[in-house]
């Protein structure tokens, strides 16, 4: 009996070490398990790089207006009977925009017609005499005096016909310019008459803005008269603030105003489509041509490292990579840089000390900076 507990104590010693080992290997099955289980992506905040001049912009408001606005009038005199455009209303070359009566510049056609008429009549009848005369002269029957004569009445009949036809031109220009016609395609910005109005010829009846070229006018400050000739400008719409149009200066006034000491400039937008409409309000913004580009971030995104200030910048995929930067300056806040990211980057703002490149991270905001 005594001998079979003898027997039996190293087999339970065995069975517990055995037990022991089942645990141990089941607990690091475990740990294998927890650690291959994958971490969730970090959370940082980001700042959005963005470069702009290093000396400080000049912002004006001015106005959209045409480079070619014209005010349209009659030829001629008379009394207005149709205005066939409105303010706003879009034109075409060629176009009709008002008539005047008619009626006396018809009579004057007609009589500069019955003149021609009869001047062709008076030609007829000198030119025959002349040839008579000619033909007596050659005989001998008649004399040099009578030859002369006829030959000058000639010439006067003529220079009368002459006359007749281009005073029937005239007549039928003058009925043609009874119709005002717009000259180029654009749009009515003003009607000064109505109809039974009687006007003058030449006097300001219909005004037309061009479309061929908009341009931006604003005033400018005798400060900044060199700057913007020497500067770089753009524009912005009020109603599209985030969209920039290139601006050239055209023409600036060689007088200032009396009254506000501003210069009037014009600036071209030889890029402007459909959605810059005359009339709108637009911001005028001059830098420094030579100035340098900047961008100012957070002072918390730099992780410097072996003297080498860099930034973690965040892909699409959600990755961290580590570039390094330009450094211009430091501020109190921020850290001015003149390279080394693209303009629109995401850079990790915060907790760049707790990162490694390619590390995979949820971007909670995007701020600009």
């Amino acid at each position: 009996m005594s001998h079979r507990l003898i027997e039996g104590a190293p087999y339970s010693r065995l069975l517990a070490g055995v037990s022991l080992a089942l645990m141990a290997a089941s607990l690091a099955g475990c740990n294998d398990i927890v650690a291959e289980k994958a971490e969730p992506p970090r959370s940082v905040l980001v700042a959005t790089a963005h470069y702009d001049a290093e000396t400080s912009q000049q912002s004006f408001v001015g106005t959209i207006r045409p480079r070619i606005e014209s005010d349209l009038g009659f030829r001629v005199a008379g009394k207005v009977a149709k205005r066939l455009v409105e303010v706003g209303q879009t034109v075409e070359i060629g176009q009709p925009l008002a008539t005047l009566d008619e009626v006396d510049l018809k009579l004057q056609a007609e009589q500069a017609l019955a003149e021609q008429t009869a001047a062709t009549g008076v030609l007829a009848q000198a030119a025959a005499a002349e040839q008579r005369a000619k033909d007596l002269k050659a005989k001998g029957w008649t004399t040099d005096a009578q030859m002369d004569s006829s030959r000058a009445s000639a010439d006067e009949a003529r220079a009368r016909l002459n006359r007749a036809e281009r005073a029937l031109e005239l007549s039928k220009n003058s009925l043609a310019y009874a119709t005002l016609v717009a000259d180029a395609q654009g749009v009515v910005t003003a009607t000064l008459i109505e109809p039974g109005q009687v006007v003058a010829a030449g006097q300001a009846s219909i005004r037309v803005a061009r479309f061929a070229e908009r341009e931006a006018v604003v005033a400018i400050p005798e400060t900044l008269v060199g700057r913007a000739k020497s500067g770089v400008a753009s524009v912005t719409l009020w109603s599209e603030p985030n969209k920039k149009y290139v601006a050239k200066l055209r023409e600036i006034a060689p007088a200032a105003d009396p009254a506000t000491r501003t210069y009037l400039a014009k600036f071209s937008l030889p890029e402007a489509d459909d959605k810059v409409a005359l009339g709108m309000t637009a911001t005028l913004t001059l830098s420094d041509a030579a100035t340098e580009r900047i961008a100012r971030l957070p002072l918390s995104a730099l992780f410097n490292e072996g003297g080498k200030p860099s930034f973690y910048v965040v892909d699409d995929k959600g990755a961290v990579t580590l570039k390094p930067v330009a450094v211009k300056s430091y501020d109190s806040n921020d850290v001015v840089i003149t390279g080394g990211v693209d303009e629109g980057a995401k850079i990790v703002a915060l907790g760049v000390q707790k990162l490694d490149s390619g590390q995979k991270v949820r971007v909670l905001s995007a701020p600009s900076f």
